[in-house]
């Protein structure tokens, strides 16, 4: 039986999404269900993408018995409401990242899935790319030693983009695109907790953060460091160095299809998309839908490669960085 998608929210991602999804068997994955806020809206996309069934409110798509999985591709203010109705109703939930503004709303979801017995997943694609498979079984191997430092960039000018600058939008760069390098310096040390974090950032008139550098500190004398900016453009890639070599990730490092290894380099193509794409590398959602298939089949209420132990964590470390920086939400005072 294929995996019944529904997917809530008309904007970029979910364009991104529904083209990857046709780079997969059909018999494995079906689009059924697209919801937006707008039944016009709906309608488009529908249309543009094949879909079925189109909905003018969320609520229709939370009661709708005929759907295995809800991906979640709305504002990043908007996750903790959104996603508490799906799970609430008993649906399977991949909500984009970050998973909500603040640990107190991660916490709410993780709740509420429990409770409902649901799977539940923060969308960091970036795991699930082959790339970063190879990186943990190289890591796993100690292809280079010990590891002693991990660096993560990325850089990409976005200030004309509302959601990118303005408050009420959960806008900044920690949350858009620095969870990104944070993520992977916590996939490399195996869901650590840092002994210590450092964060230095300029913001925007707006109050949110445009460039932040990170210094972290982990135990045995390991350090992270990681710059990310909504103002220009980085090398975006990411360095892993360790006692006896290094590991890097060409960038994009967030959905990359290159790696370096001890200055051999590997390549793991993408399929070529059959509509235009808003975002880079973006067929690569694929293996985001993928890995939610196997773990629905195997029964699972969480994936191992991005469990929720480390959504946990990565946003207990955005909390952090952004009280160090100088960012609050409304959602902080609620």
């Amino acid at each position: 039986m294929a995996t019944r998608w529904g997917l809530c929210g008309a904007g970029k991602i979910s364009n991104d999404f529904s083209v990857a999804m046709k780079t997969l068997p059909p018999g494995d994955h079906q689009i059924a269900v697209i919801a937006a806020r707008s039944l016009e809206r709906a309608k488009e996309f529908a249309k543009k993408h094949g879909i079925p069934k189109a909905y003018g409110s969320y609520e229709e798509l939370a009661n709708d018995p005929d759907i295995d999985i809800v991906y979640l591709g709305v504002l990043h203010t908007e996750h903790w409401r959104v996603a508490l109705l799906f799970l609430n109703t008993g649906k399977n939930v991949l909500c984009e990242k970050p998973f909500a503004m603040n640990s107190g709303q991660v916490k709410d979801l993780i709740a509420a899935a429990k409770k409902n017995n649901v799977f539940l997943m923060e969308a960091i694609w970036s795991r699930c790319f082959p790339v970063h498979a190879e990186v943990r079984r190289l890591l796993a191997e100690e292809a280079v030693g010990e590891v002693k430092l991990v660096k993560a960039y990325f850089g990409s000018p976005q200030l004309h983009i509302p959601r990118s600058v303005e408050k009420g939008l959960g806008g900044g760069a920690l949350l858009d695109i620095g969870v990104y390098c944070l993520q992977f310096v916590l996939m490399v040390f195996n869901g650590e907790r840092p002994e210590s974090i450092q964060a230095t950032g300029v913001l925007l008139d707006s109050g949110v953060d445009e460039s932040v550098a990170v210094v972290m500190k982990f135990s045995r004398n390991r350090m992270a460091f990681c710059a990310f900016s909504i103002a220009v453009r980085l090398p975006n890639d990411a360095v892993i160095s360790g006692t006896k070599g290094s590991i890097k990730v060409v960038g994009p490092m967030h959905c990359p299809t290159r790696l370096v290894v001890n200055n051999k380099e590997m390549e793991y193509p993408l399929p070529e998309p059959c509509l235009p794409l808003n975002f880079t590398n973006s067929t690569g959602l694929r293996y985001e839908a993928e890995e939610v298939r196997q773990c629905l089949l195997k029964g699972l209420k969480e994936s191992p490669r991005m469990p929720l132990a480390d959504s946990v964590l990565l946003t207990g470390i955005m909390d952090e960085i952004r009280k160090q920086v100088g960012v609050s939400f409304s959602q902080d005072s609620q």
